[in-house]
């Protein structure tokens, strides 16, 4: 059993996040950048919160051209905050529908917006404004002669690398769930929904550690499944079907994300056949996945295998993502992502198949990219398909 990583950030790891930052902010002349989604205030704060489950207030981070970010939050948070690095905390009681923050959000923000007069906000695709449209249109007035320009591409990149001590807590969580992939026939019996397999697996990974399993679909058939992202569901397993587990399992924030699949009572040839393939595939993705490379070169040098294996189509749009503070991260691997992968990037790889008409077949596994090469950080699933009596 692999030892959990400390918990949280040495202050330095956020100073560094800052500043690396600010250096780009300097160089496209942009005053301040303005935060209002979980993953990013807690990525430069480490702010760290399940109340985000909340849909009540918003939270705001506003990082400067030159020192600290500076938190503009309801007093609910006040405490929270102030046990971060963060010193200027500024206050608001809310809920507040007639200014929810947005008075002294604004003002925050005019008084860093006097050199250049721009401010960066996160305007890109996989990215969203936790606050209302209407305050944000009004936050807009209010900064009249302030431009807001697009700061997405510049967080990705960012967030894309990953430190040592990010990769351990992802190791951790990419570990603990394959062992846990690995017990699972020890519990899981033909007869039980797939909903009670999930059920035992879920208690099986918080007792060893991870906290919690925010993500865990399954999908199951007579051959195989015809989806990957519905249930679990009461439906039973029985002989000749096959059963997919695909789990984004966390520790201290941070996510592994990954699928295993089994046989029950007996495999039909082409099951067995599209399993290989698609692990075939996978260790394709994992021999191109090195620094220099791009996110289209891996996704061809998988592509290829599954095409040479017969693959009919594969629906699912992407084989693999980033991964990191959230379940998927950008970019996609996928025919046009000419991202171009360095080291210390995290990435999952997930070739998927349709082998025959509503039947798939998907694998799925965790990796880090070294100088050298690619580096397994879940376990690497079994070579053949295992088959549960």
């Amino acid at each position: 059993m692999m030892k959990p990583p400390p918990r949280g950030f040495e202050q330095t790891e956020y100073e560094a996040r800052t500043e690396k930052l600010q250096r780009v902010m300097h160089d496209k002349n942009i005053d301040a950048v303005l935060f209002t989604n979980e993953a990013e205030v807690r990525y430069y704060t480490g702010f760290h919160t399940q109340f985000w489950q909340s849909p009540t207030r918003p939270w705001f981070l506003v990082v400067p051209a030159n020192g600290k970010p500076i938190a503009v939050i309801p007093a609910i948070g006040e405490a929270g905050m102030r046990e971060t690095w963060i010193d200027e905390i500024h206050i608001w009681s809310s809920p507040q529908p007639e200014d929810d923050g947005v008075g002294l959000l604004s003002n925050v923000i005019a008084g860093l917006s006097r050199k250049h007069k721009t401010l960066g906000v996160q305007l890109g695709r996989e990215t969203a404004l936790r606050m209302p449209a209407a305050d944000f249109e009004k936050l807009k007035h209010v900064l009249h002669g302030v431009e807001i320009v697009d700061v997405a591409q510049i967080i990705y990149l960012q967030r894309l690398v990953k430190s040592e001590a990010e990769i351990e807590k992802i190791r951790f969580a990419a570990v603990t769930t394959s062992l846990a992939f690995e017990r699972l026939p020890e519990h899981a019996r033909m007869g039980q929904t797939e909903r009670e397999i999930c059920t035992a697996m879920k208690i099986d990974l918080m007792n060893h550690g991870v906290d919690g399993s925010p993500y865990m679909v399954a999908g199951s058939g007579r051959g195989s499944y015809n989806n990957i992202i519905m249930g679990p569901l009461d439906r039973k397993l029985g002989d000749g079907d096959v059963l997919i587990i695909d789990t984004g399992t966390t520790y201290d924030g941070y996510f592994c994300d990954f699928d295993r699949n089994w046989a029950f009572g007996h495999a039909s040839d082409e099951a067995m056949c599209a399993y290989e393939a698609v692990f075939a595939a996978t260790d394709a993705g994992f021999t191109a996945a090195i620094p220099g490379a791009t996110m289209e070169d891996v996704w061809h040098a998988m592509q290829k295998v599954l095409d040479q294996a017969g693959a009919l189509s594969n629906s699912t749009g992407r084989m693999g993502h980033g991964l990191g503070m959230q379940l998927t991260e950008w970019p996609s691997l996928m025919p046009g992502d000419k991202t171009v992968i360095k080291p210390n990037t995290v990435l999952t790889l997930e070739p998927g198949m349709e082998f025959a008409p509503n039947q798939m077949m998907v694998h799925e596994e965790n990796i880090v990219i070294r100088e050298a090469g690619a580096e397994y950080l879940s376990l690497r699933a079994a070579e053949r398909m295992p088959i549960i009596s």
